[in-house]
């Protein structure tokens, strides 16, 4: 786990480094008065750790250390624990139902925000557990999202369900449970298309699949997780409000966190949605997609 936090730590780096010029440049030694909580709030709003959470923050420094003199170091180990706080609720494992085989996960999210990537991972962790994992590639309108999916397939051992291009993805999800079902694989990792442009279709084509699953499993599916790209920062908190109205979201997933200067968006969500996080990503290797841990990630966050 070292060696993951080490990893995290780098890919939150750049987040980390607009943090941390922001607190050198606010405090070497001042009194927390209205004037610095003012500007403390202002540097965690545009980390993007979003005004929800900049104003709990503050309305705690504020009961706690106000009028006190703080230094830089003080006030970042202060915050990593506000941020622990904020995030330890929602740092929850996925875990699978071992009553259900196969434990059935709808995998959303809009293109490119690493759905495919993330199933692959998950299937090779999977693997790795002795487990038996069965993928589907129910993005039918995107070929490399087929293709990419059968690469993960032949590389961790698992079968992967795909049709022709533009299938049904829905009678797909149907076929593949059958399977799964007869072939007592552990779990089903269904992937979706995320045309966002076209919410009407995309909201039909997940309504469907959802109303097939049932016909065979009344509980189908699971887990719903939705797959969020740091990178694009304040949209991610729009992209679940979003999801939350076309199905029944489980459970968050955020990747390319070493990508992205904004990794506050995670305290953001966490604090708007109170969503279980069950994963981070922080590179391209299957073993860069690890359970979430509160504190980890706000020491990584705070550099500290």
């Amino acid at each position: 786990m070292a060696g993951f936090f080490s990893r995290l730590k780098n890919g939150l780096s750049r987040s980390t480094q607009k943090i941390s010029t922001g607190l050198s440049a606010t405090f070497t030694k001042r009194k927390l008065d209205d004037a610095a909580l003012e500007e403390l709030e202002e540097l965690l709003i545009g980390a993007d750790l979003g005004p929800a959470v900049a104003a709990r923050v503050i309305a705690n420094f504020r009961r706690t250390r106000f009028g006190t003199d703080v230094t830089e170091p003080e006030i970042r180990a202060a915050l990593a624990e506000e941020i622990a706080a904020i995030l330890a609720p929602v740092a929850q494992p996925l875990v699978l139902n071992p009553a259900k085989r196969p434990h059935v996960v709808l995998v959303v999210g809009v293109n490119g925000t690493g759905k495919t990537t993330t199933i692959g991972k998950m299937a090779l962790q999977y693997k790795q557990e002795g487990k038996r994992p069965m993928l589907v590639a129910g993005d039918t309108f995107r070929a490399a999202a087929v293709e990419q999916l059968q690469i993960w397939g032949q590389r961790t051992g698992a079968p992967v369900i795909a049709g022709p291009p533009n299938a049904d993805a829905a009678g797909l999800a149907f076929d593949a449970l059958t399977q799964a079902t007869a072939e007592k694989a552990d779990v089903l990792l269904i992937d979706t298309a995320g045309r966002l442009h076209n919410k009407a279709a995309l909201m039909d084509e997940l309504a469907k699949i959802i109303r097939v699953l049932h016909k065979q499993d009344a509980t189908a599916p699971h887990s719903v997780l939705l797959v969020l790209d740091a990178t694009t920062g304040q949209n991610a908190v729009q992209q679940v409000k979003i999801f939350k109205e076309l199905v029944d979201i489980t459970g968050l997933v955020v990747t390319k966190l070493d990508g992205s200067a904004r990794g506050g968006i995670v305290v953001a969500l966490a604090e708007a949605f109170g969503l279980p996080v069950h994963a981070v990503g922080v590179g391209e290797q299957a073993e860069d997609l690890r359970a979430f841990e509160a504190l980890d990630f706000a020491r990584g966050l705070l550099g500290s």
